[in-house]
């Protein structure tokens, strides 16, 4: 068992090793994940719940759940 894990390894990394254009690409999308999860939600995801009691979050979870509810939506 050891020894097969070894040898993926040694695969996976003798292949990272060797790339050119790879590299650039896997890159190209570690940026593009960090603006999607940090950057974009700096300004399209602000914290409603920032500030308040644990008592304030579960009254306006509540109300924001059973409020939707009754309006239709999901």
């Amino acid at each position: 068992m050891k020894n097969a894990l070894q040898q993926i390894w040694i695969f996976y990394r003798d292949g990272f090793r060797e790339m050119k254009l790879g590299k650039t690409l896997w890159a190209l999308i570690l940026i593009k994940l960090f603006v999607l999860f940090f950057i974009l939600r700096l300004f399209f995801f602000p914290s409603f719940l920032k500030g308040k009691t644990d008592t304030e979050k579960e009254q306006y979870v509540g109300s924001e759940l059973t409020g939707r509810a009754g309006r239709g939506e999901p």
